[in-house]
């Protein structure tokens, strides 16, 4: 499994990538192996302020549903619009082209209390 360094990560296996004010969100590498294969993803959230720890949307596996989880409160800026004829890039590359949504952080302190990969994968 793969928990990069240059992540937070919360306890609902979602990770957030901060660039500045912004930041990418998406889950992580455990979270898509323990859900199976992608088949949807469904964000409308867009626009949309939102406190941390609630739902932005959710991910749809052959065998589940999940809801998805604001790791910080902010902005939706962003859906990635790939997702949308693609879903699978969730489970091919969940860091990276997989992610799901761009936020503009509106509460930057909320980041101290999420989890670094170390403490992450402990917790596993």
């Amino acid at each position: 499994m793969n928990f990069p360094d240059n992540l937070k990560y919360t306890k609902d296996h979602e990770w957030i990538r901060v660039e500045g004010d912004e930041a990418y969100v998406g889950i992580t590498d455990y979270a898509q192996s323990e859900l199976g294969e992608i088949v949807y993803v469904e964000i409308d959230t867009e626009g949309e302020t939102l406190d941390k720890k609630t739902p932005f949307g959710t991910i749809e596996a052959v065998k589940t549903v999940s809801d998805l989880f604001m790791p910080v409160s902010g902005i939706v800026l962003e859906i990635n619009p790939s997702l949308e004829s693609n879903p699978e890039l969730v489970n091919e590359d969940p860091y990276g082209k997989g992610w799901l949504i761009k936020i503009a952080i509106t509460s930057p302190e909320e980041l101290d209390e999420l989890m670094t990969a170390s403490k992450y994968q402990s917790n596993l």
